[in-house]
């Protein structure tokens, strides 16, 4: 594979911040009344009390925020958080914050629990899903990572070049599996990118599963029919294959 990944973090992460909380907007508080059929007075008491505490800490940690008072801005979230453990944009705000004081092992777990309170896709959620999954392949946290990824490519299947950093240095660390694994769903959510079937193929020839390579081979030469070098790929291995199978 050709690509690199070359670009320093602090290019990419600021674009994400970008994403991540160029607005910060405080919510309206929670709906006492709202509560789960059968709880009691006391409890619906007791809940509607801890998201009312949690948006007081969260519309003051955004003035702190706006007002670049992080220190405070950070207590504060996490006052919310504690008062209302399910306040996802508390989470990425915090998260925000850590990418921007370069604290990024601390920004992963804010990441993490802002991408499980998600219900439906968003732009804050796909912005999260690369940015948590680049850290933690830079960590070498390679096991987690890749579900990330996967996520981040089904989310966002127009950006073909986090396909190619995220494979290339899978490949490179010696983790073949996931960069096969990254091209094996960039090939199933971009039907019309006749490159990365060529680039799985080439992994799957690499690995020895040769008929796996074709496949992927003869898919790119039905996908750019104007490509000579694609009907080269399918007609060498055609031969190879028939030149094992006669010994």
């Amino acid at each position: 594979m050709s690509t690199s990944i070359s670009n320093p973090i602090h290019s990419r992460f600021g674009a994400m911040l970008l994403v991540l909380g160029a607005a910060l907007l405080s919510a309206p508080a929670a709906d006492v009344a709202a509560q789960p059929g059968g709880a009691t007075v006391q409890e619906r008491a007791v809940a509607g009390t801890s998201s009312e505490l949690a948006q007081r800490h969260y519309r003051r940690a955004n003035t702190y925020n706006n007002l670049e008072r992080y220190d405070e801005a950070i207590d504060e979230y996490r006052l919310a958080v504690a008062a209302d453990p399910s306040l996802a944009d508390a989470y990425r705000n915090l998260a925000n914050i850590y990418l921007s004081q370069d604290r990024l092992q601390e920004a992963v777990p804010m990441l993490a629990r802002f991408i499980d309170l998600q219900q439906e896709a968003s732009t804050p959620l796909t912005a999260s899903l690369k940015t948590i999954g680049e850290l933690l392949r830079r960590s070498e946290r390679f096991e987690e990572a890749i579900e990330y990824d996967v996520r981040a490519i089904r989310a966002d299947p127009r950006d073909d070049s986090q396909v190619h950093l995220m494979g290339n240095l899978y490949d490179n660390a010696g983790h073949v599996d996931k960069a096969i694994r990254i091209y094996q769903t960039a090939a199933e959510v971009m039907p019309g990118n006749a490159f990365m079937n060529r680039t799985l193929g080439r992994l799957y020839e690499r690995e020895g599963r040769l008929e796996d390579a074709l496949a992927q081979y003869r898919q790119a030469a039905e996908t750019d029919l104007g490509s000579q070098f694609y009907r080269e790929l399918v007609q060498n291995l055609e031969t190879r294959i028939s030149q094992q199978a006669q010994g």
